[in-house]
């Protein structure tokens, strides 16, 4: 009965990706794509070589993966009770991480980019296990990162990491080394991705006084929305391996 519900959540989920953008969806993403070709090049560089070292880091390092021990012999409904647990922790560690970088002004509120970065990553490596995945597999961390990108990405380019999402068992098997995928990887999209979804709110995170407020309910928000992503990625791999009646 559990499967079943969670069938028709993830097909309503499933939707809700593939919705055609509003009206001021479209136009927010073209004023931002505007203000991306005002940004000098060198500054897209310096943005990209950031976060490509995060999350580089984050995917051939150790650091979220040492002491995470898949969970076994658990129900479905076992193991979305621990993640909503996990949701529910890291929406209050995110939220106070913003309140007091917001409190700070220009300087902290900066600090925060690479704060909330590291807050994501960790989360996800936590949902990860709970379903039951391995993450020292660098595999398991590439899904994380195509997790990560679905959450924040543009709404022409979820259609096309939703079908990643789904072939996920059979295309993991004709990966390359990870160190030659990590070379080929579009480190450029994924942080104009990224940076186009947190600008706004991140930017009224920087004004001072208002920041605190603003930094607590953005942080909240980018992981209820995260968590959703998650939850739903791995329902989709747990339902597909389920025998076809």
């Amino acid at each position: 009965m559990y499967e079943k519900e969670i069938t028709e959540e993830l097909t309503r989920w499933k939707r809700k990706m593939l919705k055609r953008p509003s009206l001021m969806g479209r136009y927010t993403k073209g004023l931002q794509q505007k203000m991306n070709n005002w940004v000098p090049e060198k500054v897209h560089s310096v943005v990209t070589a950031s976060i490509k070292n995060m999350v580089h880091a984050t995917l051939v390092g150790s650091e979220y993966t040492t002491k995470k021990q898949p969970e076994v012999a658990l129900s479905l409904e076992e193991r979305e009770e621990k993640v909503h647990q996990l949701i529910k922790a890291y929406k209050r560690t995110a939220a106070l991480e913003g309140a007091g970088t917001g409190a700070g002004g220009i300087l902290l509120g900066m600090a925060d980019f690479p704060l909330l970065l590291s807050i994501k990553m960790k989360f996800l490596f936590d949902v990860a296990s709970a379903y039951g995945y391995d993450v020292r597999d660098y595999r398991e961390r590439l899904y994380v990162l195509y997790l990560f990108q679905l959450a924040f990405a543009r709404d022409e380019k979820k259609a096309n990491l939703l079908e990643q999402l789904e072939g996920w068992e059979a295309q993991k098997e004709e990966l390359p080394e990870k160190e030659e995928y990590l070379a080929t990887f579009d480190w450029k999209a994924f942080q104009l991705d990224y940076r186009d979804y947190i600008d706004l709110p991140k930017m009224l995170q920087l004004i001072p006084g208002f920041g605190a407020v603003i930094g607590a309910a953005a942080n909240y928000r980018f992981l209820d929305v995260l968590g959703e992503t998650a939850m739903n990625g791995y329902r989709i791999r747990w339902l597909s391996s389920l025998p076809k009646e």
